[in-house]
């Protein structure tokens, strides 16, 4: 606990946020105690008012009523409602006469002779006079009676005065408490706001400082912006986690599958070298030639393969006539099948429409007849179909070949893997494989049936496009 306080004054952020949360509260609150001083303050003094105008028609009715002797008497009596404290009473008459004064000891400072006087009955003013000494004031209603006596009434502003100073005393406690408050509330809120943002900072620091990319942002139990920052950092750090692994798998596959070509590279090249034959040394650098062409090609699909199983692959994607994408496949594969004198069939539903990146779905298409083509008879069979099923588009392509035996069924999707029949045709073992990264980077998914005589069948299922999808 004795270390939070510190901490907290370290972190200029929160420390920052509090202040601004305390200066805007505490604003707010000095606001309000403004208007309510400013309110009550007016109040006052229209309260003041009200009693000075109240007891000078009162007492200008008693003097009319009974003379100075019923003023004298209204005014010993106190027979004036809310008229609290000491009042100036003065009656001068017609003549100029002073015919009634009453008034407080402690009022003889102010100057009586300024004091507006009205020229005609029933005529009112009001006078405030200031001895200039910082103290109170004496506010004098005037009024000339019918018949020609001025009567005088006020009072002094000292009560008013020591209200609203008791009144600022309060005041001053209560911003004191609510400046705490604001500030205690600021820190409080503040470093439970930031709580993420540390967390976050923390996980960053870490994976700075350590190089490891498998920490996480703990999890946000409530679901604000803060949060789904975090899950954010998160995905992010899983996405990166998994090109940074995709990358380091790719560097070991291409390490491990180039060694072979490389060594069998060297091996034609010493032999070519040691014959001393031209001819022969001719015919090596031609293999090599040939040779350096597959290390090429394998480089490329194996990029290719890496970049699509991590999601890096550029896909761009547009609605797709799947139609149209196997009749340009099977245009590009024409005279391959002539040449070995196979038949190519297809029946596609013309309204299947995918999502794709044309042309590496063309791709996958491609080395799917490529494959097809190579591994099919004379005289043989291919048929291509594709049609809508479960809300997807699926495409199958069929030929009589030999077949696949059921055990190696499992593994013709892996990279580099070739089976026995296989071998002593044409090929890196890499086809299959990326078929499978590119559709599954499209979302879709891939599958086989086959056996040993009946020829295969490799499908690929593909999301349709939201309209097609529609009119499923």
């Amino acid at each position: 606990m004795s270390s939070r306080w510190p901490d907290a004054l370290r972190d200029a952020l929160g420390l920052r946020l509090a202040l601004w949360y305390a200066a805007i509260f505490v604003a707010s609150a000095l606001t309000l105690v403004a208007l309510t001083y400013v309110l009550l303050s007016a109040s006052l003094r229209r309260y003041d008012r009200d009693t000075i105008e109240t007891t000078l028609v009162q007492y200008g009715r008693a003097y009319m009523v009974g003379g100075v002797e019923e003023l004298a008497r209204e005014l010993r009596e106190g027979n004036v409602a809310a008229t609290p404290g000491p009042l100036l009473v003065r009656l001068i008459g017609p003549g100029q006469q002073l015919t009634f004064f009453s008034m407080p000891q402690q009022w003889r400072r102010f100057d009586l002779s300024q004091l507006d006087t009205p020229r005609f009955s029933g005529e009112q003013t009001w006078t405030t006079l200031d001895p200039g000494d910082g103290g109170d004031e004496l506010e004098v209603a005037s009024v000339r009676l019918p018949d020609g006596t001025l009567l005088q009434v006020g009072r002094s502003t000292d009560r008013r005065r020591e209200l609203l100073r008791l009144f600022r005393l309060v005041l001053l406690v209560d911003v004191a408490v609510v400046l705490v408050t604001a500030l205690a509330g600021g820190l409080l809120i503040t470093r439970s706001g930031l709580q993420p943002v540390r967390a976050l900072r923390d996980t960053v620091r870490g994976i700075v400082e350590t190089g490891r990319t498998d920490a996480r942002v703990p999890p946000s139990k409530g679901g604000d912006t803060l949060g789904e920052l975090g899950s954010l950092v998160n995905a992010m750090l899983d996405r990166i986690d998994r090109v940074v692994g995709g990358m380091r798998g790719a560097l070991d596959n291409v390490a491990h599958d180039l060694r072979t070509p490389l060594t069998r590279l060297r091996g034609i090249a010493e032999e070519a070298l040691a014959s001393g034959d031209p001819e022969r040394q001719r015919i090596a650098l031609a293999e090599c030639v040939e040779e350096a062409d597959r290390v090429n090609a394998m480089l490329h699909s194996l990029m290719d393969i890496s970049e699509a199983e991590t999601g890096t692959m550029a896909l761009r994607r547009e609605p797709v006539p799947l139609a149209e994408l196997v009749r340009q496949t099977v245009d590009m594969y024409e005279d391959a099948a002539e040449d070995g004198r196979i038949a190519i069939a297809t029946h596609v539903e013309p309204a299947l429409v995918v999502p794709v990146d044309r042309t590496r779905m063309r791709q996958v298409l491609a080395n799917l007849l490529d494959n097809a083509i190579k591994y099919s008879p004379e005289d043989g069979h291919i048929v291509i179909r594709a049609s809508e099923a479960d809300g997807r588009a699926v495409l199958t392509v069929e030929d009589d070949g030999p077949g696949i035996p059921a055990d190696e069924l499992p593994r013709v999707w892996e990279r580099l893997y070739r089976g026995d029949r296989s071998r002593s045709t044409r090929g890196l073992g890499l086809g299959l494989s990326l078929v499978k990264a590119i559709v599954e980077a499209h979302g879709g998914s891939v599958g086989v049936e086959s056996a040993v005589g009946a020829g295969s069948r490799f499908e690929i299922r593909l999301p349709l496009t939201s309209s097609a999808a529609a009119r499923s």
